[in-house]
């Protein structure tokens, strides 16, 4: 039996590799929908925060220029990302031992739990510093929700995805992970239409949070009616989500993603959650016009995603890495510093698009590249590990990165800094197997 044919719904025969009957593709066609329907509202949680921030940025730190409250603001989206190597080890252990779709319930939980704490939060001048406190313990308690949710919701997906269709398939977790973003995106833009600027400052950035609460309690009872992909002689097995099986027989695998994924989750980070502010703050963009632009743009770049994960089945993945490194590498400083001088937001528009295109090449394909890197039995753990540490110190530290060059008048310094780590994921894909010869996935039991 292949790897990733283990059971889904009961009666529905294994395929052979490469060969599905009709109602086994329906199935999995089925878990994926069901799976990725869970991932677009835990990334829609999250990433509200980051598109909400201009307008709750004052309730919780009062003092200084605007810049500065957003600073403190990316200060703690970052931090929920130093929680996502624990919650990348925790949910990737339940996922290997309990199963995937365990983690994944739990996961939605957590995020529910998260969004409609901030939701319901008292500001800094009903109870002074302690509002600043639990926003971060908020973030910290989402951080690790995401965390988990990224490795088991790649694995997940990489195994019911059709043989020879991977790519595609697996590309469909990006689609509903930007999708989050999106709805984030037009979820502000139907209430900057609507509400005033000052009710959105007082009362209006907590319309979002209460809905992606409420959203999460429906997607976990979605995931409830997921068939389980991990076999049942694959879970409680001593090496099942070890971490000393991890690193005594696939360090080198874990280090190659930790690699690639440092540079792909910094370049993502860069054109979705900070390309908002930088449209607003460097460009000197009107925040409405930044918000139509994101969101249109965002679009274009969450049906890119197929195409490119199809491209990629054909191509290889090996390659279309090798691509994404180094036209990342070439490219960020000419679009970043052709972004700030254009006056047109259909210029600025066709510029993020380009720069979407290129990531694209690694965001498509980026979960299923982690999962063909491991064995099932630590296949979650390994690959949401991996991802949470690189995202985390280089995708998480994004924002306030880029706000802390700007503050010091050294914005282009940050331009140098995404290329930089462009041509390193293009060095480390180098190491990298031929994953439709060598990859995991491709294993018969």
């Amino acid at each position: 039996m292949n790897a990733n044919t283990s059971p889904l719904p009961a009666g529905v025969p294994s395929g052979t590799p490469g060969h599905y009957t009709p109602h086994e593709k329906r199935d999995r066609i089925l878990a994926i929908v069901g799976a990725s329907s869970g991932n677009l509202v835990e990334w829609f949680d999250f990433y509200v925060y980051a598109f909400t921030a201009i307008y709750f940025a004052h309730a919780f730190f009062p003092k200084g220029d605007p810049t500065v409250q957003l600073l403190n603001t990316a200060g703690v989206f970052a931090a929920g990302f130093l929680m996502r190597p624990i919650g990348g080890w925790l949910f990737g252990r339940i996922a290997d031992r309990k199963g995937r779709k365990t983690a994944m319930m739990i996961s939605v939980l957590m995020m529910c739990g998260g969004s409609l704490a901030i939701a319901c939060m008292p500001t800094y001048e009903t109870i002074g510093v302690l509002a600043p406190a639990l926003l971060l313990a908020a973030r910290l308690f989402q951080g690790l929700s995401v965390g988990g949710e990224y490795g088991t919701s790649a694995t997940y997906m990489s195994e019911v995805a059709l043989r020879g269709q991977r790519g595609f398939y697996a590309s469909f977790q990006y689609v509903t992970l930007i999708g989050g973003q999106l709805l984030a995106v037009l979820v502000v833009a139907v209430l900057e239409q609507t509400l005033s600027d000052q009710q959105m400052h007082d009362w209006g950035w907590r319309i979002p949070f209460a809905a992606g609460a409420a959203t999460a309690v429906i997607a976990f009872y979605l995931r409830r009616s997921l068939a389980e992909t991990a076999r049942s002689d694959q879970l409680d097995r001593k090496e099942s989500g070890s971490m000393r099986e991890l690193f005594k027989r696939h360090t080198r695998s874990f280090l190659i993603v930790l690699g690639f994924t440092a540079g792909g989750s910094l370049a993502f980070y860069t054109y979705t959650t900070y390309m908002q502010k930088y449209l607003v703050l460097s460009v000197g963009m009107d925040k409405k016009v930044a918000s139509t632009v994101m969101t249109a743009a965002l679009f274009v770049y969450m049906c890119m995603q197929p195409l490119f994960g199809a491209l990629s089945d054909r191509i290889g993945r090996r390659t279309s890495m090798l691509w994404f490194g180094i036209l990342g590498m070439l490219g960020t400083w000419p679009i970043l510093s052709a972004l700030k001088g254009v006056q047109s937001p259909y210029a600025a528009f066709g510029l993020i698009i380009l720069a979407m295109a290129i990531v694209s090449l690694y965001t498509s394909i980026g979960g299923l590249i982690k999962a063909e890197m491991f064995p099932p039995e630590i296949r979650a753990l390994g690959v949401g590990l991996s991802y949470a540490i690189g995202n985390a110190i280089f995708g998480g530290s994004a924002e306030y990165v880029a706000l802390s060059l700007k503050s010091a008048g050294m914005e282009s310094a940050f331009y140098v800094y995404v290329s930089v780590m462009c041509g390193f994921a293009f060095l480390v894909c180098f190491l990298m197997p031929d994953l439709r010869k060598h990859g995991h996935l491709n294993e018969v039991h």
